[in-house]
């Protein structure tokens, strides 16, 4: 299973993501940001190419939905409800991740 991070720059909160969950069994993580100045901007090509997005805000799902015309309640696109308020690698954000993230991946 190919999974998703998505925020906003991808230099705090979906590298976070990717290196916290690159490890776990049966998945492959990725990053990406929704600017297109992102260290890894968010690509047609790399939507298509994962079974899973996690997006960490409301507006990011909604950005990926109107540009890559992602059908709402297709199940592809989890918000993370996890706000542009830490560091990269910040324990708390760390802990939010493992928190939220587990339950939609095949069991670690």
């Amino acid at each position: 299973m190919r999974v998703l991070f998505v925020c906003t720059a991808n230099k705090l909160r979906s590298p976070t993501a990717e290196r916290v969950f690159r490890d776990w069994p049966g998945i492959e993580a990725l990053s990406a940001g929704t600017d297109r100045d992102s260290v890894q901007p968010l690509s047609k090509e790399l939507v298509a190419s994962v079974d899973l997005i996690f997006a960490m805000e409301k507006h990011h799902r909604d950005w990926i939905r109107k540009k890559f015309n992602e059908r709402p309640g297709d199940g592809k696109i989890i918000v993370l409800d996890i706000p542009d308020e830490f560091e990269r690698d910040d324990p708390v954000l760390v802990q939010l991740l493992q928190a939220k993230v587990p339950r939609y991946l095949p069991p670690g």
